[in-house]
């Protein structure tokens, strides 16, 4: 069983940021939605089917690569649940944040999320001055959450 250990920010302060570097797209779907979520992702010319199970900071994951041709059979599973967005890789310290833009019905949603090695270098993480609100666990924030939102409204949050 892998584990994810992450914290996530809203990323409302682009003024503050570092350069960033080339962001890659990706699509995510889910195939189901929940405690226990299965997504499938298209991150540049590869394909995930991911399970996670909890919320927080702290969370099993286990996840497959598939073939383009898998993905593309089981993608039509995740129609009404999908989500796309870009992601950079912005170096901060001995951490990388990935900065996600999201696109379509979602625009204007920025966040960012880090992933750490250990629960206590998590809990004592001090985010950079361009990291906004700390929206870790919060359900509303969650990709999943997001995937079947008509559309997204800050005024919502």
């Amino acid at each position: 069983m892998g584990i994810e250990i992450e914290r996530k920010f809203l990323a409302d302060r682009p003024a503050l940021e570092p350069p960033l570097p080339r962001a890659e797209r990706i699509l995510q779907g889910y195939v189901t939605i929940g405690r226990k979520e299965v997504r499938l992702r298209s991150h540049g010319d590869r394909f995930f089917l991911t399970v996670k199970e909890g919320a927080g900071v702290l969370r099993s994951e286990y996840e497959v690569e598939l073939h383009r041709e898998q993905f593309a059979e089981l993608w039509p599973a995740t129609d009404g649940a999908r989500l796309e967005k870009t992601r950079a890789a912005v170096p901060i310290g001995s951490a990388v944040a990935a900065l996600d833009e999201y696109r379509g019905r979602l625009e204007g949603l920025r966040t960012v999320e880090v992933e750490f090695a250990s629960l206590a270098v998590a809990e004592t993480f001090e985010p950079p001055a361009w990291f906004g609100a700390e929206i870790t666990g919060q359900d509303g924030y969650r990709n999943q959450a997001l995937a079947v939102l008509p559309r997204w409204s800050a005024r919502d949050r």
